[in-house]
C-alpha cells in the first residue's frame, strides 16, 4: 500500500526522539490550553478529547493534563496562541508541511526558516506543497484490536473511507468533517485509539537515498524539536536497507 513505507520511517524516527517527553508534553500542554479555551467539557469538545487521549497515550501524568485544561478554560494567562501552517521543500525536492501553535509569529517563522536552510531546504508560501497532499482524518489501532477483516468492516460501519491493515497496525481515513463522528464510533466498537487527528497524508512519496535522508531526518528532527511546532508532514520515502543503516 502507498505509505507503508512512510509509516514505517515515522516509526523508526519516533523511535529516536521518545526520550525527548519534555518537548511532547509541551506540546501536548499548548493543544490541551488551546482546546480547553473552546469548551472545558471534553464531552462536548472533540479537539479537547482528542488532546486528552494524546496527552494519556504519552503518558502525561493526570494533575499536568488537568492544570492545562483549567489553565486553558480560565483564559486569564494573557496569552493569545496562533495556529500557522508554514510550508517548503527539504533536501531531495521532499515537500514538508510544519504546523506550529504559537504565541510569537515573528519567532516562528524565523526559526523555521533558518532550520530549511541550514539543510538545503526552503520555505516557501502557503499553498505551496499542500496539493501534495490530502487532508485527511487518521485514526490508528494496534494489530492486537482485530484482525484485518473485522477491523475494515467497523470502519465501513463508522462512516470511514478506508482501512489499510498491515504488521504495524491498522490505519482508517476519513474526510475531516467526518473525523469526530468516525472516531467516536470507533472507540464505541473497538476501544481508544493509539493516535487520532486530522493529518497530511501525502499523495505520492518522493524515494530518497542514504545521503539525503540524514540530511532531511536532521531537518526533520529540528523542526519537531521546536515548543512551536505541533506536527510536521512529508512525503519521502526511505528503504528498509537506508533505515537499518541509520539507525545502526
Amino acid at each position: 500500500m502507498a505509505g507503508h513505507s512512510q509509516f514505517k520511517n515515522i516509526m523508526y524516527r519516533k523511535g529516536a526522539q521518545d526520550a525527548k517527553r519534555a518537548k511532547v508534553f509541551t506540546k501536548i500542554i499548548r493543544e490541551l490550553t488551546v482546546a480547553a479555551r473552546i469548551a472545558p467539557d471534553p464531552e462536548a469538545n472533540p479537539r479537547l478529547r482528542a488532546a486528552i487521549a494524546s496527552a494519556r497515550a504519552a503518558n502525561m501524568p493526570k494533575d499536568t493534563m488537568e492544570r492545562a485544561v483549567k489553565r486553558g478554560a480560565g483564559g486569564d494567562d494573557g496569552v493569545i496562541m496562533e495556529e500557522i501552517r508554514y510550508e517548503g521543500y527539504g533536501t531531495g525536492g521532499v515537500a514538508i508541511i510544519v504546523e506550529t501553535l504559537t504565541d510569537n509569529r515573528n519567532r516562528t517563522v524565523g526559526e523555521v526558516r533558518a532550520a530549511f536552510t541550514k539543510f538545503g531546504g526552503s520555505l516557501g508560501e502557503t499553498g505551496s506543497v499542500a496539493f501534495m497532499f490530502n487532508h485527511v482524518g487518521s485514526i490508528q489501532y494496534d494489530t492486537a484490536v482485530a484482525d484485518g477483516d473485522a477491523m475494515f468492516e467497523s470502519a465501513l460501519e463508522a462512516g470511514a473511507e478506508d482501512c489499510v491493515s498491515d504488521d504495524d497496525g491498522h490505519e482508517i481515513t476519513c474526510a475531516t468533517e467526518d473525523f469526530n463522528d468516525v472516531r467516536d464510533a470507533l472507540e464505541q466498537s473497538c476501544g481508544t485509539a493509539r493516535s487520532a487527528g486530522l493529518i497530511w497524508k501525502p499523495q505520492n512519496t518522493v524515494q530518497i537515498d542514504e545521503d539525503k535522508a540524514e540530511s532531511l531526518f536532521k531537518l526533520l528532527d529540528i523542526l519537531e524539536d521546536n515548543d512551536d511546532v505541533q506536527r510536521v508532514s512529508s512525503n519521502f520515502e526511505v528503504s528498509d536497507d537506508v533505515l537499518r543503516k541509520l539507525s545502526a
